[in-house]
């Protein structure tokens, strides 16, 4: 596995970054992708949804876990 890189998103107007490892990112645009959705959404919806105790990079994990387990 990859080390963790930073990538850009923009939330609801707002650019951010997290890192993550490249399998996690290729499987999250995947994902959007097969979704038809952009990259930025799913990001938001993931993000909204998230605990506070929660980081949006570990958020996006556990999001990408869940989708390929299922």
């Amino acid at each position: 596995m990859s080390r963790p890189r930073k990538r850009s998103l923009t939330l609801r107007g707002h650019r951010t970054s997290v890192s993550l490892e490249d399998e996690f990112w290729t499987a999250f645009r995947e994902i959007a992708a097969k979704d038809g959705r952009a990259i930025n959404d799913l990001a938001a919806e993931i993000d909204a949804a998230r605990s506070p105790h929660c980081g949006l990079a570990s958020a996006i994990r556990l999001f990408v876990l869940s989708r390929l387990r299922n």
